[in-house]
């Protein structure tokens, strides 16, 4: 639905955005990451024709960006980070307007708001002014033009920005319901957000791409060993702590054993494996070959907050490296 292939976007001597390539497949839902100045936005402006790209190449809905922009239209809704609103205009008479902009005909145009505005959950301020409601609502009613005219792909620039809590939620429902029948890039600053509704991420770093894979894989990846939280329970009484920390540092492949909470006749640990090793079906065999309840037995991933910061704090300090390696050889040159 989606495919980039070594899009390139400069500015005069800045590259914003450089040699990226990834494909979004058709009712995907990708989060879109990156520190302030990656190059998020711009790739969005590529991707929706308000920027054309200084080399390679982007499709949307098998329509080329730069020979058909005006079909690539067609089958995009496009919410940038502030939504394209009228203040003086009604939220009723402002969806109508974005509609027929949009090419629905007249006998779909009522029919089409009252589908938005129940989605969005704006329907009791449909008579107001845009200029008189609060950022959420406006928030809102730019999410609802994008999605008026039914489009295949959906570019959503911090769509949750100014949301309540509530709301975010809605919000949330509301893209999830959407997957399937529509691709969905979603640009945030909000971590969590992605990790809820995103089946993959594409980080990228000063223009750069980093990663683009699922949040468990990017874990793995990683951290290249796997982590389990373990809950043991006995049977009458408590449990020895320290017993049972032996018994699960015993089994094959565990590198680490971390007890994480005690509360009553329940203890809690972490554990973590050597790299490579699968420890799970070993740590309950052992806790009910012990004698033990098991009450939780569950994979423990890396926060994405966590995969954001060590993709891109790696990137940063490889490219580092390299601009010294760079300098380095070019005072060597000097001197010789």
């Amino acid at each position: 639905m989606i495919k980039v292939e070594g899009l390139t976007k400069r500015y005069a001597r800045t590259v914003a955005v450089d040699n990226i390539t990834f494909e979004v497949e058709k009712g995907e839902i990708v989060g879109f990451l990156g520190p302030n100045g990656a190059g998020k936005t711009t790739t969005m402006r590529v991707l929706t024709c308000f920027l054309p790209p200084t080399a390679g190449t982007a499709s949307v809905a098998g329509f080329d960006v730069l020979e058909k922009p005006l079909e690539v239209k067609k089958h995009i809704g496009y919410l940038p980070e502030t939504p394209p609103l009228y203040p003086e205009m009604e939220v009723d008479e402002y969806l109508r307007f974005t509609g027929k902009l949009k090419g629905i005909s007249g006998s779909d145009i009522d029919r089409r708001v009252d589908e938005v505005t129940g989605r969005c959950a704006i329907g009791d301020v449909r008579n107001k002014l845009i200029g008189k409601l609060s950022k959420g609502y406006r928030q809102r009613v730019g999410l609802a033009q994008a999605i008026i005219h039914n489009p295949d792909v959906l570019i959503l620039d911090e769509p949750t920005s100014g949301l309540d809590p509530k709301q975010i939620i809605e919000i949330r429902e509301l893209l999830k319901s959407l997957a399937g029948d529509h691709t969905i890039i979603l640009s945030t600053h909000i971590l969590s957000e992605v990790e809820h509704s995103c089946q993959r991420v594409i980080i990228i770093n000063q223009g750069k791409l980093v990663a683009i894979d699922s949040v468990d894989n990017l874990t793995n990846r990683l951290r290249g060993s796997e982590a389990v939280a373990i809950e043991v329970e006995a049977a009458n009484g408590r449990p020895n702590p320290t017993e049972v920390q032996q018994r699960l540092e015993q089994v094959a492949g565990v590198s680490r054993v971390v007890m994480r909470n005690s509360k009553d006749s329940r203890l809690s640990f972490e554990v973590e494996s050597l790299q490579g090793r699968h420890i799970r079906a070993d740590l309950a065999r052992t806790v009910v070959q012990s004698g033990w309840n098991l009450s939780e037995l569950k994979a423990v991933g890396l926060s994405l907050e966590d995969i954001f910061l060590q993709l891109t704090a790696g990137e940063e300090k490889a490219r580092q490296e390299n601009s010294v390696e760079a300098v380095t050889v070019s005072q060597e040159g000097a001197q010789q």
